[in-house]
């Protein structure tokens, strides 16, 4: 997870309203599991507390031989990342694909439920430029193995989208993006996204309330160009990003987050108090969609572990929702 400037995308008007929070659908919910950390569990414990906590989705950021051995037979859904450091040499030709899928993912498939490959993390720059050619070398390599029920996808940061508020006017800041949205529609597969309100309020508080970051009552924004209104900037980002794929011709393609959390120490609003409140409603709210897309929305909270050898910001060591001796970080009820 890099850091994210979004705030400035953000023109919020402020209005008065009331939030109700909508049933989770069980399925939707997963955990990011992260590994920067010299103090974190065996694979198969963390597995096993996945397991005992009833969380049934994990994102793994690189080919992890001991973390797929460890979620076989557990149905866990997975996204596996190739890594950034895979995408210009899977990119390169489908035989360095299919030698990354031969090694990672034929030894594991179909025990470890593999549901997504993304081919790439908030990639940046003109490493963009191999995006879309590494994934469909991996598509290639898997249709030609029967195991075109993985779908290959990539995972964007919020940023790629431009004109956010209000969210109908969200577009794709690169034209790069526009056959990245034209691929997944021709696969059925959906966009991954990172989505992190967090960023947005840190950078703009003046304009974002707490509130409407964290899915608590007291604002509605409206869309003035369809007529939806919001009370949580979640939904109005995530709808920024359907109304993306829209102008890019790919008004099928689904979204799943592929990342959202909130920090619990380290920086500005990061407390375990208002990283338990956006947690938990995350939880709660996306088994029924946004607005402009009511059906459960996929979602993977970051992250399992607060990691203690991560760069950057303090917060980045603090988005855990658990302690490396797995003992809570703050309550949540999955």
């Amino acid at each position: 997870m890099a850091g994210k400037d979004v705030a400035s995308m953000f023109a919020v008007a402020l209005f008065i309203g009331a939030f109700a929070a909508v049933p989770m659908s069980v399925q939707s919910i997963g955990v990011c599991y992260g590994v920067i950390g010299n103090n974190l569990p065996s694979r198969s414990d963390v597995v096993q507390l996945y397991r005992s906590k009833g969380i049934n989705g994990m994102r793994i950021y690189f080919a992890d031989g001991q973390a797929l051995s460890a979620l076989r037979n557990s149905g866990i859904g997975l996204i596996l990342d190739i890594g950034n450091d895979q995408l210009s040499n899977i990119a390169a030709s489908t035989s360095n694909a299919a030698s990354w899928v031969q090694n990672n993912v034929r030894p594991y498939y179909p025990a470890v439920n593999i549901k997504y490959i993304a081919a790439g993390n908030e990639v940046q720059g003109g490493d963009t430029q191999s995006i879309v050619p590494a994934m469909r070398n991996l598509n290639a390599v898997l249709s030609a193995a029967g195991l075109s029920a993985i779908k290959v996808s990539t995972s964007i940061r919020f940023d790629a989208v431009a004109n956010s508020f209000p969210p109908s006017a969200g577009v794709f800041a690169q034209s790069y993006m526009t056959d990245v949205a034209r691929l997944l529609a021709s696969t059925g597969a959906p966009l991954l996204a990172n989505v992190y309100p967090y960023f947005a309020y840190r950078d703009n508080p003046r304009d974002i309330s707490l509130n409407y970051a964290t899915f608590q009552p007291g604002t509605t924004v409206r869309d003035q160009n369809n007529g939806l209104t919001y009370t949580s900037l979640f939904d109005a980002m995530v709808d920024a990003v359907y109304a993306a794929l829209e102008k890019a011709g790919a008004p099928g393609v689904k979204v799943v987050i592929s990342e959202s959390g909130w920090p619990s120490a380290g920086g500005f609003a990061a407390s375990a108090d208002n990283a338990r409140t956006y947690n938990q409603g995350l939880i709660n709210h996306v088994g029924g969609g946004t607005p402009k897309k009511r059906q459960a929305l996929e979602t993977y909270i970051f992250a399992m572990f607060n990691e203690n050898q991560k760069t950057g910001d303090a917060t980045e060591r603090s988005f855990g929702l658990f302690n490396p001796d797995k003992s809570p970080a703050y309550n949540i009820q999955f």
